[in-house]
């Protein structure tokens, strides 16, 4: 698959957040097997989740700069799953710090990088780009709608502001929200404040980028892909789902107990085909012990076969009223359910053929591991660009269903395991979503729209020269 070294020098800078750093690995992946020469930069503390791709290639160049820190964030923190989403905005502003060093670094090279891949949140790295003379290119691990979203946002900002209800006329579908639901980045927006006049700059500066790459594909945001370029930019690829391409594998698994994970996999063979709900929150989100509550009372109730995945709780999260699984609940859905207590191998257990259903917090990331194994997905949007997927996928697409929404929601455990019931019993829907993952699987082979905009990025990044 690789061609023969091309010599082309790129940096690629990603955010230091799971959903943010896994698809640009991907994308890395794919620029190394074409012969590019890559050079990455972290913090120390995220070197290890390049173990994956470095094992694949050991050519990789790994610029490892100590993080700046921030007055609002822990002494040593360094990932943005140690404080949640909360802690973008600092993260943000701490990592812009970075901007001499970068500066430095590239002055001294023999070699320089042709061109800076960048992850979205970091758009303050387009100025950087331009003042040593080549092109920035904009990685979006989140999908077109939520990006056409940002446009209109800023755009339209004072307009929005103190709306309790926004209509996006101005966009394919108008698509509808209430103020509550809109992406994060707006809600906590603080004009004025240093750390977020950042991030608004950099969101707005990924406009002028050289080029935009996203983690879609045609078939499933076409009218926002071209929307964004009817906006004035004609660089505008999707190639995803990047995890469907192929990657060197993914990190994220501590201490796992394979036997543990083995023994899951025996207890779904014995399944039926599309018999099995998976559930869990993504690596951030924790549940009140309220909603876990209501939660595994729903899914008892629903009489569907399931998986749980649960999060070891420290003291302090359980001083704060996080939620441990309730007594009892493992011996009372004994044979029906099973619970998996910390990190679970989410991408193998949803392309079982006994899961049929994924109920979740509607990551993009999450979203697209649901499209690709063709799974029903049950949404419970709680924050960032949740309920911009959920509207995606139930409105939009007609392929998901919700079944709770908001990060505060104690659903009524009745209605949820009603829902959640009805749901795995919707052939209809499950047939749509069979249909969205047919459309994925054909957008990455060859002659599809993902394959060939990938193809169209590799040849744009070859003929660029120091």
């Amino acid at each position: 698959m690789s061609s023969s070294k091309n010599d082309v020098h790129i940096l690629i800078f990603p955010f230091p957040a799971q959903g943010h750093i896994l698809p640009l690995l991907d994308f890395t992946h794919q620029l190394l097997l074409h012969g590019f020469k890559i050079t990455i930069l972290v913090t120390p503390k995220n070197v290890p989740i390049l173990d994956p791709l470095l094992s694949s290639h050991p050519s990789l160049g790994v610029l490892d700069f100590p993080f700046p820190g921030h007055p609002s964030l822990p002494a040593g923190v360094e990932n943005i799953k140690d404080v949640g989403n909360s802690g973008n905005a600092p993260f943000i502003g701490g990592l812009s710090k970075l901007r001499g060093p970068i500066l430095e670094w590239f002055k001294a090279q023999s070699n320089p990088p042709v061109a800076i891949g960048y992850d979205f949140f970091l758009g303050w790295t387009l100025d950087l780009a331009q003042e040593v003379g080549v092109p920035g290119i904009v990685f979006y691990s989140s999908g077109a709608l939520l990006v056409s979203i940002f446009v209109d946002i800023w755009k339209n900002f004072e307009a929005y502001r103190d709306l309790g209800f926004v209509e996006f006329n101005g966009l394919p579908k108008s698509p509808r929200l209430v103020r509550e639901h809109l992406p994060s980045v707006f809600q906590k927006y603080k004009e004025g404040d240093p750390d977020w006049e950042i991030v608004r700059n950099g969101l707005i500066a990924n406009g002028r980028s050289f080029g935009s790459i996203f983690n879609t594909f045609e078939a499933l945001e076409s009218e926002y892909l071209g929307f964004l370029k009817e906006m004035g930019h004609e660089r505008v690829y999707s190639i995803g789902p990047v995890n469907l391409v192929g990657g060197p594998g993914r990190i994220g698994k501590p201490n796992v107990d394979d036997d543990a994970n083995e023994s899951v996999f025996t207890w779904l063979d014995k399944c039926p085909n599309e018999s099995v709900l998976y559930v869990a929150f993504g690596s951030q989100k924790l549940l009140t012990k309220a909603q876990l509550e209501a939660l595994t009372i729903g899914l008892e109730k629903s009489g569907v076969k399931f998986i749980l995945v649960v999060k070891q709780l420290t003291a302090q999260q359980e001083e704060q009223g996080f939620g441990s699984l309730p007594l009892g609940f493992e011996e009372r859905v004994l044979g029906r359910g099973l619970v998996i207590k910390g990190w679970a191998p989410q991408v193998e257990i949803l392309g079982h053929r006994a899961v049929g259903g994924f109920l979740s917090h509607c990551g993009w990331n999450s979203a697209l591991e649901a499209i690709v194994a063709g799974v029903l997905i049950l949404g419970w949007p709680m924050e960032a660009d949740q309920f911009v997927n959920v509207w995606l996928l139930v409105d939009n697409m007609k392929a998901s269903v919700r079944v709770c929404e908001g990060p505060n929601t104690v659903p009524d455990p009745i209605e949820l395991g009603r829902r959640i019931n009805e749901a795995m019993c919707d052939s209809l829907i499950k047939e749509r979503a069979k249909k969205m993952r047919d459309e994925a699987i054909e957008a990455v082979r060859i002659g599809g729209s993902s394959k060939r905009d990938l193809d169209s990025i590799v040849k744009e990044l070859a003929q660029l020269k120091s």
